[in-house]
């Protein structure tokens, strides 16, 4: 039941339209000031029609339009992400906030435009990284400010289902296309001058000898390595399983255990006799390290361990990198680049594109044919330049040719 209060020469309304989780009572506003000249009377019946009618509005769910972007994604939050999304997912949204409430947040739900969101994306390509990498010129990828829209859309989408706004105002929002550095990926050669190298490493770094040699084979995922164990190998069909994906948290307490990326990540590839072998030595070098670390070890099953046994944290396996690469003269790369050298070998074996994505576990071939457009199209125009070496066929030139035209 709305109520009415006279202020002067306004009228305030308000409904109330329950409670939230926390058990606060919603309550709406709508002030209506009488037109000039009306009566007493009118103004009696106009009031009771508005305050009907801002009820009834209320009642159907359009009781928040006045709420503003920044207020209802602190919302969104509680209500939504936090219930459905992984909680890498909600930092990482969390981190996008500053600039989306910079540029949006003051904006009210109902009159949040297209246009508004259109001119906060044309803003992130002149946005500098938060990391002050100078990668991609410092400026942010394509695929970053793309993600900016996928929060502003799910936000709005919510909203939508919500009866909070009638359209998501993202349905036709166009992300300005930028052209982004080739991806730093070994070469070949670079490949198995890695390997060779490794053949060479003391047995105390053998566990991140298996863990790149793993990445360059398998083209898993860093938290997809790390949350390998023991019972997702088997060695005598030589498959190994992902079920599992170590994260870092800083607000979980450091690294946890998460279900894969996508459900298309739940996957098993068999790998060669000699990723078996190196996985054999490791284990039997672990099983080396627990016995001497006694009771102080922590059973966890996992491949690539602390001292301890306890799960390994992300940034051991780059620092270790960063170290062999100065001591034999390696070009440094990341570990993601590891799986974009499985992917470039794949591919340019003519592996075609759903096998690639399967091993991959992207969720679907479209983005796989994304990621590796430039790779895909490198290796057709490679097969084009083989099947025309195999034919060999050089048509006859026309140069001297006398020709004679028959004029009717």
């Amino acid at each position: 039941m709305a109520t009415i209060q006279k202020r002067n020469d306004t009228y305030r309304i308000r409904v109330s339209s329950g409670y939230d989780v926390h058990g606060k009572q919603i309550m709406h506003t709508r002030t209506w000031k009488p037109e000039r000249g009306m009566t007493e009377r009118q103004i009696k019946k106009e009031l009771e029609r508005q305050a009907v009618l801002f009820e009834e509005e209320c009642l159907s769910g359009y009781n928040v339009k006045s709420i503003k972007f920044e207020d209802f994604t602190k919302q969104w939050f509680k209500e939504y992400a936090e219930l459905r999304l992984k909680p890498n997912t909600i930092t990482f949204y969390h981190s996008m906030e500053p600039r989306i409430f910079k540029s949006l947040g003051h904006i009210r739900m109902d009159r949040l435009t297209p246009h508004d969101i259109q001119k906060f994306i044309v803003e992130l390509t002149q946005s500098k990284r938060f990391d002050n990498s100078q990668k991609n010129g410092g400026r942010l990828s394509t695929k970053s400010i793309d993600l900016y829209r996928t929060m502003i859309s799910t936000i709005c989408s919510y909203a939508v289902r919500m009866n909070v706004i009638r359209d998501n105002p993202c349905r036709n929002i166009t992300i300005p296309k930028i052209i982004s550095p080739e991806k730093e990926v070994y070469t070949l050669e670079e490949a198995q001058k890695m390997l060779e190298l490794f053949a060479e490493e003391d047995e105390s770094n053998y566990q991140y000898v298996c863990f790149y040699s793993l990445a360059v084979y398998t083209g898993f995922r860093q938290g997809e390595l790390l949350g390998l164990e023991w019972k997702d190998i088997d060695f005598d069909k030589r498959v190994i399983s992902v079920r599992r994906t170590s994260i870092y948290n800083k607000s979980k307490g450091g690294m946890y255990t998460e279900t894969p990326k996508t459900a298309q990540s739940l996957r098993s590839l068999k790998v060669p006799e000699v990723v078996i072998d190196i996985l054999k030595k490791w284990k039997r070098l672990q099983n080396e390290q627990r016995e001497m670390t006694g009771d102080m070890w922590t059973d966890t099953d996992r491949v690539f361990t602390k001292w301890n046994g306890e799960p390994m944290h992300r940034d051991c396996p780059r620092r270790y990198f960063i170290t062999f690469c100065k001591r034999t003269g390696m070009r440094y790369v990341s570990c993601h680049s590891m799986r974009h050298l499985n992917a470039t070998l794949l591919i340019n074996a003519g592996v075609d594109v759903k096998t690639v994505q399967t091993c991959l576990g992207h969720s679907s071939p479209t983005t796989t044919m994304r990621v590796y457009l430039h790779t895909f199209q490198s290796a057709q125009a490679a097969a084009s330049e083989a099947v025309a070496s195999a034919l060999s066929f050089s048509p006859k030139s026309d140069a001297g040719e006398n020709r004679s035209l028959k004029v009717s």
